[in-house]
């Protein structure tokens, strides 16, 4: 007999890691680049993509080409200066941020923290990583001795996701912003941003630092404008307005120092001007007074009073694109050169640093400012708004964004800055953090299994072994959010059978896998699950609620993923019938042929 078709006329790209722990499956694992976790530039491409032709080149420096006045290097040291050994620092420094202890070789608890939340970091390691500025911990003193837990942000760790909140004039106050804060953790926010232009500004930030186990981030210039006009705004205002929220605890913030008074003329014929808030009110004070940028003048005075109390920057893009027909053109692309300046200034100051980024980018443009940052940038982690890919989606910016966005962190972003479906519409309320949230936990899972990221499939693999076996109760009990999946199971089938509602008992592809013998489909001792389960039946209203589909409210999903005595028998005791109760598959069977011809009566 021909061996013809077991031969194979294609070739695999070189497979990076594979983000499977015991590499389950057949899949021949990521088609990233191999990872390469080492202290100097050579770590440029961990967790990356192959770049497309054209793409720059990372750079050949990182923070450890910044130092700052008064460390020696140490003789001997010329070429490989990369590690704490190679410098001296000047006699009795006394480190304060993180990238000063890694400057000298020492693993702070905070490092120790992020290794036991990134398991295929080691402590060592993400203390170079920081060290080489390719890495931050927002931890600001103050807000440590609270309940902040210790993360990270770096392409070396897992990609990251921010939820945007805080009150407006017109809408929402403290009580309902910490309530979001609680929220937006729950559905998997790593840090959070205060971006309150309403209210007791004071007030609503010092209670989500105090509530908060994430890192809280802030955007200064908004409280410095709120009671005086803008053209009031004095350098002094300014330093003593971020001095205060740092003292409060804020743990990284956004300054919009890149916006210059040369780059302006650029922006004139844009369609949509200048977006960002922080970059629009800088432009105009720059036009007002005919004076340079205060933040990028005060910047040596900034990073003194962030060290202090080692609070991160995230220096802000005031200049990005705010529809597709503004995206990578000459005012955003002279800012990006601005804050490669401003990275290399904060690192001779000791500062961590992260960078901002866009915005409205179309998706053949994603990789190239990803990579053009890591270039500009020597690496500095990446923060990006999206992209969002398209702009006539009003009402889905939560979709059209995380499609860039899965873009953006394969191809070199650290974190990604949800985008709600209330985008451009109006305020987020709460179900809108849910679903901004989870439409960017996928992009950033997604992102992390492409990219190789070790242990990343797993959850995802045993999930499909629950599948496989028609496991309900571990399949819903896998996914991230189980209400929802039970919800629109039992919305066309209240019986956890061997078979689903899409294709019924006789056309599930599942359920004739496991019939045959010669595949291992579903046979997975852990996941057995050999009979049916009868489960509560939905109410006419619970009906009701999901037909009008749309977008469930955090309330209605609960409601109807809940299980009463009022819906199904009980016995003497009071339990009901539920998920929990195994009837046989003939049973299950009647009981769903009695049901739906109820429901056609």
């Amino acid at each position: 007999m021909s061996d013809t078709h077991s031969s194979s006329n294609y070739e695999l790209p070189n497979i990076g890691g594979n983000p499977s722990s015991n590499a389950e499956g057949t899949n021949p694992g990521s088609f990233a680049l191999s990872p390469t976790i080492q202290a100097g530039p050579e770590g440029a491409r961990t967790f990356a993509s192959p770049d497309t032709s054209g793409m720059p080149a990372p750079s050949e420096k990182t923070a450890w080409d910044f130092m700052p006045e008064g460390w020696i290097k140490k003789d001997g040291f010329e070429t490989d200066y990369h590690r704490a050994e190679a410098w001296q620092a000047p006699e009795g420094f006394q480190p304060i941020t993180q990238l000063e202890s890694a400057r000298m070789g020492i693993t702070t608890p905070q490092m120790e923290r992020v290794a036991e939340r990134e398991p295929h970091l080691t402590p060592e390691q993400v203390r170079d990583e920081v060290a080489a500025g390719r890495m931050v911990i927002p931890a600001n003193t103050v807000h440590l001795s609270h309940q902040l837990d210790p993360m990270c942000i770096g392409r070396a760790s897992l990609t990251k996701v921010n939820a945007n909140m805080g009150a407006s004039p017109v809408s929402s106050g403290t009580d309902e912003e910490v309530e979001k804060l609680h929220w937006s953790i729950k559905w998997g926010a790593d840090t959070v941003m205060d971006l309150s232009t309403g209210g007791d500004l004071d007030e609503c930030r010092q209670a989500i630092i105090k509530n908060s186990t994430v890192p809280i981030g802030t955007v200064p210039i908004y409280s410095m404008i709120i009671g005086r006009k803008l053209s009031d705004l004095t350098h002094e205002i300014i330093l003593e307005s971020i001095e205060h929220q740092a003292k409060q605890g804020v743990d990284y913030f956004t300054i919009h120092a890149g916006v210059l008074r040369a780059h302006l003329d650029y922006v004139k014929k844009r369609l949509i001007g200048i977006v960002s808030r922080g970059g629009s009110l800088l432009a105009k004070w720059m036009i007002d007074h005919g004076e340079e940028n205060p933040m990028y003048v005060l910047w040596e005075q900034i990073c003194q009073v962030m060290r202090q109390y080692d609070v991160t920057f995230s220096i802000g893009d005031g200049l990005r694109p705010g529809g597709l027909a503004d995206a990578t053109d000459q005012a955003q692309l002279a800012e990006l050169c601005t804050l490669g300046e401003l990275t290399e200034r904060a690192w001779r100051q000791g500062v961590q640093v992260m960078v901002e980024g866009p915005g409205h980018v179309p998706f053949d443009q994603v990789e190239y400012n990803m990579k053009l940052q890591r270039t500009i940038c020597h690496g500095a982690p990446f923060y990006v708004l999206g992209p969002l890919i398209t702009d006539i989606f009003p009402g889905y910016d939560h979709i059209t964004s995380c499609i860039g966005a899965t873009s953006a962190a394969y191809h070199g972003a650290s974190m990604l800055c949800y985008v709600t479906p209330k985008e451009h519409l109006g305020l987020p309320k709460k179900d809108d953090v849910k679903q901004g949230c989870i439409a960017y936990k996928i992009a950033a899972h997604a992102a992390d299994i492409a990219l190789g990221i070790p242990g990343t499939r797993d959850r995802d693999d045993e999930l499909t072994k629950a599948r496989a076996a028609l496991n309900w109760e571990k399949h819903f009990e896998l996914s991230f959010d189980p209400d929802t999946a039970r919800a629109y199971h039992d919305e066309d089938l209240d019986v956890d059978t061997d078979f689903c509602a899409m294709c019924g008992h006789d056309w599930c592809s599942v359920r004739i896998s496991r019939e045959i013998v010669e595949f291992a489909s579903g046979k997975d001792e852990n996941y057995a699950w050999e009979k049916a389960k009868k489960t509560a039946a939905l109410t006419p209203e619970q009906q009701a609620i999901l037909k009008q589909r749309g977008v469930l409210s955090p309330n209605e999903i609960h409601k109807l993923a809940s299980k009463t005595v009022k819906t199904m028998p009980a016995d003497d005791k009071g339990k009901a019938n539920c998920h929990s109760d195994y009837v046989d598959a003939d049973s299950a069977k009647d009981l769903q042929d009695d049901l739906v011809e109820i429901e056609g009566k």
